[in-house]
């Protein structure tokens, strides 16, 4: 039964997280895509947006390879951005620890974000997330409700998809998991916690939504 997080504006935020993603494509291609061509991507992972912008610019599919250089290039930018001497991000500290609470309780919890892999441990290293906790990062031909199902795999429900944007909610739809929203930029009639709820306010809301916990499960291998 996994619990799965989103990660950007779920659990904290980054500022400019896509203007050093516009700038590790201008480090690879010579020349930042513009904000337009961002826009008009409709892709919420980075495999998608990726696609997309390297169709508009060479006009053929993206190939593993150009996106395993697109995550080398994305996280060098995130590391020269984000360190101690650098930028800090926004941590919501109360529903980070009560992720913790919740593996604590014997519930499985799981990180299942948009980012590429190495960005999204990095990421949740800065946030301070729970170690114990897989991460799920942006996997190729994979959208966000693909990555839900890996996350689902060998796993008996109920399930949960935590997240703050629409297409979040899209995707558990997509995947037939309940959805729980954070922040006020998710309309629709589903449970909705502020981002500075406490640890126990995330504990009584997956207790009341989900019931109690049918116990471990054998998931996918970790990310």
């Amino acid at each position: 039964m996994p619990l799965c997080f989103d990660l950007d504006g779920t659990l904290g935020q980054f500022g400019g997280g896509y203007v050093l993603l516009r700038k590790a494509l201008g480090d690879l291609w010579g020349q930042e895509p513009t904000v337009d061509q961002l826009r008009r991507c409709t892709g919420s992972t980075d495999w998608e947006i990726m696609g997309e912008l390297h169709a508009m610019r060479f006009g053929a599919p993206m190939s593993e390879a150009h996106y395993a250089a697109y995550e080398s290039a994305c996280l060098a930018r995130f590391e020269a951005a984000f360190h101690p001497q650098g930028h800090a991000p926004t941590a919501f500290r109360g529903l980070i620890d009560g992720m913790a609470r919740l593996v604590d309780a014997g519930r499985s919890v799981w990180l299942v974000s948009g980012n590429v892999p190495r960005v999204l441990a990095f990421k949740a290293g800065l946030l301070g997330v729970d170690p114990r906790i897989p991460r799920l990062g942006s996997l190729p031909r994979l959208d966000r409700a693909g990555l839900i199902r890996m996350a689902m795999a060998g796993c008996k429900g109920p399930h949960l998809y935590v997240g703050d944007r629409p297409h979040d909610r899209h995707a558990a739809e997509q995947a037939g998991v309940p959805f729980l929203g954070v922040g006020d930029m998710v309309p629709g009639d589903h449970p909705i916690l502020p981002p500075e709820a406490l640890a126990e306010h995330l504990v009584s809301a997956v207790g009341r939504l989900l019931g109690p916990h049918p116990g471990p499960c054998q998931g996918p291998a970790r990310a």
